[in-house]
């Protein structure tokens, strides 16, 4: 369910997403997000989408860091990118889209 004021989603419980890992979630409106815990415990979102296989796996990804940067390399072709600006760290060209993570009262949330 969409807050209309904030345009924020409650996607799931924090304790649900494992630190250096991702899941997957639908949006109301049919998108799929990349949902990332970090192992310093940091939340972010981006388009599940791979851009280069045209597919949903992007929440299947290595999440680790890249000279600082967090990123994510997908698990079909191995692009990295950043899970702050989606920005491809292989071909700079190419950005995904990312969303803003909260978490609240043991909740995680997206704005869209």
């Amino acid at each position: 369910m969409v807050d209309e004021q904030t345009k924020t989603v409650a996607v799931c419980e924090v304790g649900r997403l494992i630190p250096g890992r991702g899941v997957a979630a639908l949006l109301p409106d049919g998108r799929q997000v990349a949902i990332f815990r970090t192992t310093d415990d940091e939340f972010f979102a981006i388009s599940n989408i791979d851009p280069f296989a045209r597919a949903a796996v992007l929440s299947r990804g290595i999440i680790g860091d890249a000279n600082g940067v967090p990123m994510v390399t997908s698990p079909l072709l191995k692009q990295r990118f950043d899970l702050s600006t989606g920005k491809c760290l292989d071909d700079e060209s190419v950005v995904i889209r990312t969303y803003p993570v909260s978490v609240a009262d043991g909740t995680v949330y997206i704005t869209l």
